[in-house]
């Protein structure tokens, strides 16, 4: 068998030639290895230790399992459990829908969710951000950060219900255009269709990629990228001009400058030329101030395009009139080849001077007189001008802060004052505990608007979270405030001291780093085409099956199970422990290879 590295690869090369469709794609799920580095893959998520609708998790994961699953690939009597429906909150309050699919299920849509990279990595646009490797939110706001410079207006893209809205025939036709494999596409069928479970009924599924499925980020991406091909080659037919044309006033005055330094290069006498350049620098301090392009300029048209998962924003240059076109051929678009509604509600028209809302980000133009010399050719230049501001939302930091349940709001001289209170539902957890989920929770809304213009308002945010902090311990000991601080603060910090794993005495500090603008975001080289080549390192997961020697008792030459658990940490409080699990903590892994005998010992707690 070929490693699945080389299998990954030869695909990821064929995929560059977009005429080429591929075939025999079906096969490769009978390769064992490709069930050992999805094993590898997906095995730490602790979501694969909640039971699907056949009541299996990764647990007792094994070489015998695989082969009995490779069975049923290779006869195609393999048949997707349906997913169990449950519900996530929300941050408006109402619930989203999330499947839990059979981990079995998972292994197999892993497999194909790796092929399908591969096939289609290649072909993506470069203007599509969700779901991929080596992007993010961050990525396409740094985008539209580089490349909308200038724009006059925005128009906000939202699908209306997309991921239970994709029409399954429109996605097998979008897949049969690169593959002529039906087993394969049969495969892909059987998860689309598997339906769900919800309190015990049963539902078929007609529309609609399996929400919670491995492979549903994939399959929405193909999806969408023909509107992203679309709006590729809308804009190459949209775009005019090659420059706007000059204002009268900034001709006026390069036509005086050109004739200053004409005269500067002839003349000789000393006080003449300081007279000539003091005159050029007052003219070119006058002519920063005046824009050198029409912005009502009918011949000069530009359009710019990012999308993430099914929000996209459009930027235009150009008039209203255009932007409502765009709007309505981006709708019949939609309509008419993909089946999908655009949300009237959502999809907005707004002027480049306000904000427009894209991933959580408030996106407008900045106009801006402040100047500053090129580095390159010495020239005065409005460099801040018509660049494109990335700012945090006060409401996101509001909603953050209420979704947490670290403030409360209090009506009094007719304004609304927010006050820090504490979290009932940490009171349980050991200090350690508490003060890493409020540092976490800091950095990771810090990380995510660092790349905001107004960063440094997440101070306010910080302050919030500090004293909801310090009224939690302060519940919870029974403290005022200031004894809270008096009790846990150390040299000016507030310190949580603990003791790690092999005894060592160790502090941890409230964070307080501050929270400095980020100029760029880590992934965020937009510039830069990504490789899509793969690489996949050593499966020790399956070395250790391999090895055929229990991890508990030490018998050898047995078949193994592998035993998972969610979290090391719901070992270590338990108060009373037993053999495996002291052997677990030791060694740090969330997992052990047992030979049957002792695995059903640890479930039955013998």
């Amino acid at each position: 068998m070929r490693s699945p590295q080389k299998v990954l690869n030869s695909l990821t090369k064929h995929s560059m030639v977009s005429s080429y469709r591929f075939e025999k794609l079906y096969r490769i799920l009978f390769n064992p290895e490709m069930y050992h580095v999805a094993y590898q893959r997906i095995y730490a998520k602790p979501g694969n230790m909640t039971p699907g609708s056949d009541g299996s998790t990764v647990d007792g994961m094994s070489l015998e399992r695989i082969e009995k699953l490779m069975g049923t690939i290779r006869d195609e009597s393999y048949q997707p459990c349906p997913a169990r429906r449950t519900y996530i909150p929300k941050k408006n309050g109402k619930k989203r829908p999330l499947g839990i699919p059979a981990f079995d299920d998972k292994l197999v849509q892993e497999i194909v969710r790796m092929i399908l990279e591969a096939i289609y990595e290649g072909q993506f646009e470069h203007c599509s951000h969700g779901f991929r490797p080596k992007r993010s939110c961050h990525t396409a706001l740094m985008q539209i950060k580089t490349t909308y410079r200038g724009v006059k207006w925005f128009v906000e893209g939202d699908i209306k219900g997309f991921f239970d809205n994709i029409q399954h025939e429109v996605l097998i036709n979008i897949l049969r255009e690169r593959i002529a494999d039906d087993r394969f596409i049969r495969l892909i069928r059987k998860f689309l269709n598997a339906g769900y479970v919800e309190d015990w009924v049963f539902h078929k599924t007609y529309s609609g990629t399996p929400q919670g499925g491995i492979i549903s980020p994939i399959l929405a991406n193909i999806y969408l990228d023909k509107l992203d091909k679309y709006m590729k080659e809308y804009a190459q037919t949209f775009d005019k001009g090659e420059s706007r044309k000059q204002t009268p006033e900034s001709s006026k005055i390069g036509t005086m400058k050109i004739r200053l330094v004409n005269k500067l290069k002839i003349t000789s006498d000393e006080n003449e030329r300081k007279e000539l350049i003091s005159q050029i620098r007052l003219i070119e301090r006058e002519r920063v101030m005046i824009p050198y392009g029409q912005d009502m300029d009918s011949n000069y048209r530009r359009l710019k395009y990012v999308r993430y998962a099914d929000d996209f924003l459009v930027g235009i240059i150009g008039d209203k009139e255009d932007c409502k076109r765009i709007k309505e051929d981006i709708k019949t678009f939609l309509h008419d080849t993909l089946q999908l509604e655009l949300s009237e509600e959502k999809t907005l028209i707004t002027h480049s001077e306000n904000a427009a809302r894209f991933l959580s980000y408030d996106v407008n133009v900045k106009k801006s007189n402040l100047t500053k010399r090129d580095n390159k050719s010495g020239r005065l230049e409005r460099i801040y001008n018509k660049r494109v501001v990335l700012k945090m939302p006060e409401d996101k930091m509001k909603e953050k802060l209420m979704y947490y349940g670290a403030v409360e709001f209090k009506h009094y001289d007719s304004q609304q004052h927010w006050k820090p209170k504490s979290r009932p539902w940490l009171l349980n957890k050991d200090d350690l505990e508490i003060i890493s989920q409020y540092n976490s929770e800091i950095i990771g809304f810090y990380n995510y608007y660092s790349i905001a213009l107004n960063a440094g308002a997440i101070n306010s945010f910080h302050y919030f979270m500090e004293y909801s902090m310090y009224k939690t311990y302060g519940r919870k000991y029974r403290l005022f405030t200031g004894q809270v601080l008096d009790k846990f603060k150390i040299n000016g910090e507030f310190t949580i001291r603990y003791t790690d794993k092999k005894g060592r005495n160790r502090m941890r500090i409230f964070y307080n780093r501050g929270f400095q603008k980020r100029d760029e975001a880590l992934t965020a080289r937009v510039d830069e085409f990504p490789k899509y080549t793969g690489r996949h390192a050593h499966t020790s997961m399956i070395d250790r099956l391999n090895a055929r020697s229990c991890e508990l008792c030490g018998v050898t030459d047995v078949p193994l199970q592998m035993h998972h658990v969610r979290k090391i940490s719901d070992l270590k409080e338990r108060p009373k422990k037993e053999a495996w699990e002291i052997k677990m903590i030791g060694r740090a892994r969330k997992t052990m290879a047992v030979c049957v005998p002792c695995h059903k010992k640890i479930h039955h707690g013998s």
